[in-house]
């Protein structure tokens, strides 16, 4: 295990002597055309950009994404935003003793806890068909998959059972809001809930840096799950069409809008209903990471493209619990 401290813990200034894992390496041009290696290097709890500006000729050539080097430099910061100054930087070797899991962040839940929740669920539905086929899809070989990989690259819960984690998060929206509104159909919005996602398992590789395999560049974790119920659902005899149609719908439709890649958009409560939810569930998730990386109450965020603005830090919450203190004291 490594002993080093983290990454989001360090400050301006601060010396950085730390073995990280190698997200991307490019070669870059400063605006007066001179060449310097940019790096983006990240550990568990964050990746930062990271500059070296001279003798990099010799490690550019045999850095490749996943790699885990040692770096040695400082903390800088552009236009705000945090960044590494290398000095110098090596590629790890066998006798530094670092594996690429010291550098994955995982789920904070406990993973047993989630699959028992999980199944707990999917036993309490009423509908005996979408009972049926949750229990087909989510067997012991796929639920291995799921439940290690991340929701997201790198939005929302991109972390090692991100996306079982996601996803419970998503049923308990949905089961909410069943019984605030009772017309919705809960074991379809539920079953929406299960399988929106699912198709990551093949869209991402997890095994190092998270990247999109070709399938998912090709066909996207949407397209990948509605494929998926479609096949399983021939398997159940007598799967009523409309149902399966309805599930279809929630899943094409997940994402809200056709300028977000959903082929169709909401048209129905149990549609609507998980896009929501899911909107909240990922953005929450999102924005409470960004925080995470505001070292001071009363400081912004840098700003989230994926957001369109940044976010203020007012002390309330994790950091009042941690600190006692908060804007509003």
């Amino acid at each position: 295990m490594l002993d080093q401290t983290e990454l989001i813990k360090l400050k301006k200034g601060d010396a950085v002597n730390h073995f990280l894992l190698l997200k991307k390496s490019e070669l870059k041009l400063t605006k007066q055309n001179k060449q310097y290696l940019f790096l983006e290097l990240g550990d568990k709890s964050t990746a930062l950009s990271a500059n070296m500006w001279d003798n990099f000729s010799d490690i550019y050539s045999n850095l490749k994404t996943g790699d885990m080097v040692k770096v040695s430099g400082s903390i800088d910061e552009f236009q705000g935003t945090p960044q590494i100054k290398i000095i110098s930087v090596r590629m790890a070797t066998p006798k530094d003793g670092v594996s690429v899991s010291d550098f994955l962040a995982r789920s904070k839940r406990n993973i047993e806890e989630m699959k028992t929740e999980l199944f707990s669920r999917i036993a309490k539905f009423n509908n005996r068909y979408l009972k049926m086929l949750m229990e087909q899809i989510f067997n012991e070989n796929n639920f291995a998959k799921f439940s290690s990989a991340p929701a997201g690259k790198s939005w929302h819960h991109s972390y090692l059972s991100g996306l079982l984690e996601h996803t419970l998060e998503l049923i308990k929206i949905c089961d909410l809001m069943c019984s605030i509104h009772p017309e919705i159909n809960r074991d379809l919005v539920v079953s929406g809930a299960l399988m929106h996602d699912f198709g990551k398992t093949e869209e991402l590789s997890y095994s190092s840096v998270f990247e999109y395999t070709n399938r998912g560049k090709l066909i996207g974790h949407i397209v990948i799950s509605a494929m998926i119920i479609n096949e399983e659902c021939k398997k159940i005899i007598g799967f009523p069409d409309d149902l399966k149609d309805s599930l279809l719908h929630i899943i094409l439709s997940h994402q809200g809008k056709l300028e977000f890649a959903s082929p169709v958009i909401p048209k129905t409560l149990e549609a609507i209903t998980l896009y929501q939810a899911d909107e909240l569930s990922a953005k929450v998730n999102a924005y409470k990471s960004a925080l995470a990386e505001v070292k001071e109450i009363g400081k912004w965020t840098r700003y989230l493209p994926l957001a369109s603005t940044d976010l203020f830090n007012h002390g309330i919450g994790n950091e009042k619990e941690e600190t006692g203190k908060s804007l509003f004291d």
